[in-house]
């Protein structure tokens, strides 16, 4: 892999921090950074990106305040080894930091690393995307949104990426979920589009009534996009922009900690949060608790028996109309797989299980039928 250093500012944020500010088990004494000559990225299985955005007024005060919350908390999971990149330097020109960002995203996936972006706008998910584009890699991507930005404009923008991302060509998406957005927001024909794709989107009230249902879910992916104005204002102060209604706290922790467990989960992005607006550091609070749920999940990612080890699942065989398939169940983390016509296997719920055993055609195994034909 190639030195990445300089793509990052010269300062790093624990450069700032007084020494002795954090004790032995808080992250902040843990977290490897990217400082000095001896820096090595390969022990890291996380890393950690910073990119307050890309234009004359962007700044990267968002990450480092997201940081300056962090590292004050304690790490549960000596294993999982946490490097922190720093911030993205600005370049002279937009073009210049979202290459930057693409690039760096790009060596870390090839280099086998989980990158945690702590992001600005939005649409820095595009280059989330780019990273897998480069490599010609088909993925699976979800977003969480309390909007679907598919506007259709001329730039790519926060309110409009998701159409390049979904339609340009050559097209890398080999499939798309948009979990938690709020239907008073998005204009009915963007869902016939999503569906017309055959693209999966849940909708806020849903999710929250079963949000165990988003597991299997993330679980399949491969690059995750949280913005937070899917959070209710109530819970991330810093939403000027967001809405009364949204996810709690605690549920996007939990969103964060399925993707975590995630086995093929390359990048995650934290989206759309200011400092100028935060409340107390409210909001940057909120975001490190997720992030720790992030690690969290991967702790138990770490410890997923691989599927071809038929002796760490438990093997049930049904038949439902005139379809006979397989379900597997883990042992160590009582996580469900079932299997398709072309004998793979995808995530599912225990409730998958139990529909496809009264004879019922469960609607994940329906709709992920569907995009294979």
């Amino acid at each position: 892999m190639q030195d990445l250093r300089h793509f990052f500012t010269e300062q790093h944020f624990i450069e700032t921090v007084p020494d002795g500010s954090y004790e032995p088990m808080q992250w902040g004494a843990n977290i490897r950074y990217a400082i000095g000559d001896d820096f090595d990225w390969e022990e890291a299985d996380i890393v950690i990106v910073g990119c307050g955005g890309y234009d004359s007024d962007a700044s990267n005060a968002g990450p480092d305040a997201i940081r300056a919350e962090l590292y004050k908390m304690y790490g549960w999971h000596s294993n999982i080894k946490i490097a922190d990149a720093g911030n993205i330097l600005k370049g002279a020109r937009t073009r210049d930091t979202l290459a930057a960002l693409r690039t760096v995203l790009a060596e870390l996936r090839q280099a086998g690393k989980t990158v945690l972006v702590l992001g600005g706008p939005h649409d820095l998910t595009m280059q989330q995307y780019e990273a897998f584009k480069k490599s010609e890699q088909l993925t699976h991507a979800t977003v969480t949104d309390m909007l679907i930005d598919m506007d259709d404009t001329e730039e790519v923008t926060a309110r409009s990426f998701l159409m390049d991302m979904l339609t340009g060509q050559p097209n890398f998406i080999r499939h798309y979920n948009h979990i938690g957005f709020q239907s008073y927001y998005v204009h009915p024909k963007i869902l016939e589009t999503l569906d017309k794709l055959r693209f999966d989107f849940f909708r806020l009230g849903v999710v929250r009534e079963h949000i165990e249902d988003m597991e299997p879910v993330l679980r399949a992916s491969h690059m995750y996009s949280f913005d937070m104005n899917a959070i209710r204002h109530s819970d991330a102060p810093a939403n000027i922009n967001g809405s009364p209604n949204g996810f709690t706290g605690d549920e996007a922790c939990q969103l964060m900690r399925y993707a975590g467990m995630a086995p093929d989960m390359s990048s995650v992005g934290i989206y759309g949060y200011n400092p100028a607006d935060d409340v107390h550091n409210m909001t940057a609070r909120q975001i490190a608790q997720m992030i720790w749920y992030f690690i969290d999940g991967c702790y138990i990612r770490k410890n997923e028996a691989v599927l071809t080890d038929q002796e760490e699942y438990f093997t049930f065989n049904v038949r439902f109309t005139e379809i006979e398939t397989v379900f597997l169940k883990s042992k160590r983390t009582n996580r469900w797989w079932m299997q398709l016509p072309d004998h793979s296997f995808i995530p599912c719920s225990y409730k998958d299980y139990q529909m496809a055993s009264t004879g019922d055609i469960p609607e994940r195994w329906l709709r992920a039928q569907e995009r294979l034909v």
